[in-house]
């Protein structure tokens, strides 16, 4: 991987630790045996820059609590520019043409619904505005592998590129649309009670520009929650790889991987941290890559004006695109800057319940199920010399950004870089029992087939599976007191 590897951060501007810091930091975040009371800061779920929970549908939509007056008002242009619906070019609105022509939504907003969780479509007549189908074909090219070691190499399906869109502008055609049904199944629980699940399947139907490659792999998304990003961002990459056991050694049954990525913008293998899977090493190639990939939009780090458009696709390339003016790019490097801003500092809500003796008790559950072999509680984050708001705060995100096998429930078989596909990266849990209130649903996994917690938590297979069975077999009032934990946080 020549000199530069995971460790590497170029994304941040870091003021190294000391001993003492490190120290100090490792005793923080060791895993507490105390649950006769909530620990230190830990309402405090993005340290500092923790917001208070408001009671409606703006939860998750809230300025970094430690955001400085002048910040607020950059984070407030981000913002805006994050809402801002595109349009088809050519445009009398230069600052806002380049849409398409094929995308999966016009705007960031539509899908991040109020920063929020997205949703399957409810039925047939439901649109999948929050949802689309990632696609790629296996192949035996290995120059990625000299590059990062354990690289999975595919390449895009040759008619619909690596995402598939389903709006276009007039005179293109969708590229599909999405149709999803379910099979119900009854899981028993202790206690006399039971469970449902719903097995989806995928189908890609209206095909507009011909047929899938005979070997494309379909991989369902549903739009992540975008609260905490920046802070997830300044984890040290050596307490993330730390956390790594690929082999298991410690032969727990847990064997979490890192995903190493290629990054566009630094030209250099990195950590993986976002996206389902850990494909992306930084919010602002997240946030460029779904500029291009879900609304067509180019950008310094994506520069195909056409976003998503295949060399088959001629008609989309050759269409009218928004980057002949001034910004040189549909989305430019200021504007890119401005939505990275606002998506590093999406604050955290506040936990509730803390001292609750059944959300306690259900923090032992927690723990002492395993949950946390996966679900890290905290982090203390690297300190930063530009960046206030995500410097040396102690955060509880309840993840370890690590890939896991998940088993083959929940397996999409289509890898991503690194990640196989049975892995999934550790999602994180802040703010998950503000689900229904921010997003009107509560969907969870990648694909949202889970409708509450407890069948997140069935679903869990591989390395989760003993404590999934574990969950099954204890008694009804502890598992009630799990989830009365988890809606806590």
């Amino acid at each position: 991987m020549g000199t530069a590897g995971p460790l590497d951060e170029p994304h941040l501007n870091i003021s190294p630790r000391t001993q003492a810091e490190a120290a100090r930091i490792a005793a923080v975040t060791a895993l507490t045996s105390d649950f006769d009371k909530a620990q230190a800061f830990e309402k405090n779920s993005a340290g500092a820059a923790t917001v208070r929970v408001l009671p409606n549908a703006n939860a998750f939509s809230q300025p970094s609590g430690n955001i400085s007056f002048e910040d607020e008002l950059t984070f407030k242009v981000g913002n805006g520019l994050f809402r801002k619906l595109w349009v088809s070019s050519p445009s009398s609105t230069l600052a806002s043409d380049g849409l398409g022509p094929i995308f999966n939504a016009r705007s960031c907003q539509r899908c991040h619904i109020k920063d929020g969780r997205g949703h399957p479509p409810e039925g047939p007549d439901d649109n999948a505005i929050s949802m689309f189908l990632r696609v790629s074909i296996p192949t035996d090219d290995a120059a990625m592998a000299q590059k990062i070691k354990g690289y999975i190499a595919t390449l895009p399906d040759p008619n619909y590129g690596t995402q598939m869109q389903d709006f276009s502008l007039p005179g293109h055609p969708a590229e599909y649309r999405l149709q999803v049904e379910y099979e119900e199944t009854e899981v028993r629980l202790s206690g006399n009670e039971a469970a449902y699940l719903r097995q989806p399947t995928y189908t890609a139907t209206d095909l507009g520009y011909g047929p899938l490659h005979p070997n494309a792999m379909l991989s369902p998304r549903v739009a992540p929650q975008m609260i905490g990003l920046g802070l997830l961002e300044a984890i040290p990459a050596a307490n993330i790889l730390t956390l790594a056991d690929p082999d298991d050694a410690d032969g727990d049954g847990i064997s979490g991987r890192a995903n190493i990525v290629w990054s566009a913008e630094f030209n250099q293998p990195m950590l993986g941290r976002f996206g389902l899977k850990a494909g992306s090493p930084t919010v602002k190639e997240q946030s460029a890559g779904a500029f291009a990939g879900d609304i067509g939009i180019s950008s310094p780090l994506f520069p195909a004006a056409w976003g998503e458009c295949t060399q088959t696709q001629e008609e989309c390339q050759n269409a009218p695109h928004g980057d002949a003016d001034d910004r040189g790019f549909e989305i430019d490097a200021a504007g890119l800057d401005l939505v990275t801003f606002y998506s590093r500092n999406l604050g955290v809500p506040a936990r509730r319940d803390v001292e609750n003796p059944n959300v306690l008790r259900g923090k032992e559950i927690f723990y002492a199920t395993g949950c946390t072999s996966c679900h890290q509680p905290s982090f203390v984050t690297h300190r930063l010399k530009d960046q206030p708001e995500q410097s040396f705060q102690l955060i509880w995100p309840y993840t370890d950004m690590l890939l896991h096998d998940m088993g083959p429930g929940l397996a999409d078989n289509r890898p991503e870089a690194r990640a196989t596909g049975t892995e999934w990266r550790t999602p994180p849990l802040w703010g998950i029992g503000l689900t229904g209130q921010v997003s009107g649903h509560t969907y969870f996994l990648h694909d949202g087939r889970a409708r509450s917690l407890l069948e997140a938590i069935l679903w869990h297979g591989g390395e989760a599976q003993s404590q999934r069975d574990s969950v099954v077999d204890m008694p009804p009032a502890d598992r009630q007191a799990l989830i009365k934990f988890l809606e806590s946080l």
